[in-house]
C-alpha cells in the first residue's frame, strides 16, 4: 500500500502541506476525466467550480447530482493510506468537493482557511487535492502560505459579495504575507494534502487550458461531525447540508463514539 516517506510526513507537520510521490496511474485518471465529463453533463445549472459533494451519487441534497467514480476515489485504500500517515489511524470521509475552472473564466478562490466553514469539533481535518488536468500558475493552481497552520488559530474572515468566486469568504486584509505564497503546481494524477488550518487560494482561471481538482475530505475519528453548527450561516458561495451529510468510516473505529454513520446513507 502507498504511504508517505518520513520526510513528506515531517514536511506536512513543518509546513502543513505536502506533495507525495505517489500518483494515480494514467488509466485511473483517464476514467476520472470521463467520469467529470459525466459530471458536467448532469449538472448544467452549476458552476462548474462549486461540485459539492460530488462523491454522493445522485441528487445530494446539495443541489448536485454526484457521481460514483468520486466516491470511489475518495475511498481509494492507496490515498486514506497516505492520509492517515498524518492524521492517524481512524480515518472518517466527510466530503468531497470537484472544483473545475473553465478556461479563460474559470473563478478566483479567496485566501481562505478550511477549517472556518466546517463544524468539526475539535477541528481536524486533512484534504487531499486530486489534479485530474493539468494544474498550473496560468490555469489558477492551488496556493498555500507555508506554515501558516502552526498553531491552529483561525482568523478573521470578511464576506465577499460578488458572484465570481468559488467561496464568498476572504481572509481580512493584513493577516498574512501573501508574498510568502508556494504554487502547487500538479500534473494529473498527483496530489497535495494540506492542513485545516492551512492559508490557501487559488488565482482566476485567466488561461485557454480548463483547471480540475478533486478535494477529498478526512477527518481523524477522535474528531465529531457537529451537525447542528453550520459555521459561516449560510454565507460560504456553495450550498451544503450538514444536517443530511454522509459520513464514511474508512479506516479503524470512531474513537469519539459521536459521529453517525446512517444519517444521509439510501437504503
Amino acid at each position: 500500500m502507498a504511504h508517505l516517506s518520513a520526510a513528506e510526513v515531517e514536511q506536512y507537520a513543518r509546513e502543513g502541506w505536502v506533495i507525495p510521490a505517489f500518483r494515480l496511474s494514467a488509466a485511473r485518471v483517464a476514467a476520472l476525466q470521463g467520469a467529470l465529463d459525466d459530471l458536467l453533463r448532469q449538472n448544467p445549472g452549476v458552476r462548474p467550480e462549486k461540485l459539492v459533494s460530488a462523491h454522493v451519487e445522485g441528487d445530494n441534497g446539495e443541489g448536485v447530482r454526484g457521481s460514483r467514480a468520486f466516491l470511489d476515489l475518495a475511498r481509494d485504500p492507496e490515498i486514506v493510506d497516505l492520509v492517515s500517515d498524518v492524521i492517524g489511524d481512524d480515518v472518517i470521509l466527510w466530503g468531497c468537493h470537484v472544483f473545475c475552472k473553465p478556461a479563460a473564466e474559470g473563478y478566483e478562490t479567496p485566501w481562505h482557511q478550511d477549517g472556518h466553514y466546517w463544524p468539526i469539533r475539535p477541528l481536524a481535518t486533512c484534504t487531499a487535492w486530486v489534479a485530474l488536468e493539468p494544474s498550473t500558475r496560468e490555469n489558477g493552481c492551488l496556493r498555500v502560505i507555508p506554515r501558516s497552520h502552526a498553531g491552529g488559530v483561525l482568523h478573521p474572515h470578511l464576506t465577499e459579495d460578488r458572484q465570481d468566486l468559488t467561496l464568498n469568504q476572504r481572509m481580512a486584509d493584513g493577516t498574512f504575507d501573501e508574498s510568502a505564497a508556494v504554487d502547487l503546481e500538479l500534473e494529473p494524477g498527483q496530489m497535495s494534502l494540506h492542513d485545516v488550518y492551512m492559508i490557501h487560494g487559488a488565482a482566476a482561471n485567466r488561461s485557454q487550458r480548463r483547471r480540475t481538482g478533486v478535494a477529498l475530505r478526512y477527518m481523524p475519528a477522535t474528531s465529531v461531525f457537529e451537525r447542528d453548527l453550520n459555521p459561516v450561516d449560510g454565507k460560504s458561495g456553495v450550498p451544503v447540508n450538514f444536517a443530511r451529510r454522509p459520513l464514511w468510516l474508512l479506516k479503524g473505529v470512531d474513537r469519539s463514539g459521536r459521529n453517525d454513520f446512517e444519517i444521509g446513507h439510501r437504503r
